[in-house]
């Protein structure tokens, strides 16, 4: 198989774990249980930022945290990136 096809099993993965840890935060909140740290969520939401915001979508969960709005800058991010390692690779 291509590296490329690897690459974006690893980056879905990535993303899927993004979104998990969000909804277990969310279920951590509800049942009054010790939570994920936010420095940790955004760390999550860094490596897998299409994740982290379907799960601040899907759970209604950090939308209202000033400092999670970073998920959009992060998206941008690694689509910018993205753009620019498939223009440098055509």
């Amino acid at each position: 198989m291509h590296i490329v096809f690897y690459i974006l099993i690893i980056y879905l993965i990535l993303n899927l774990v993004s979104l998990l840890m969000y909804r277990s935060d969310k279920n951590k909140a509800i049942n009054d249980q010790y939570r994920t740290s936010e420095s940790t969520l955004l760390l999550a939401a860094l490596i897998g930022p299409f994740g982290a915001y379907a799960g601040m979508r899907r759970y209604h969960h950090k939308t209202r945290k000033l400092k999670f709005k970073l998920v959009f800058v992060f998206m941008a991010l690694h689509i910018i990136i993205a753009a620019l390692v498939i223009f440098e690779f055509m």
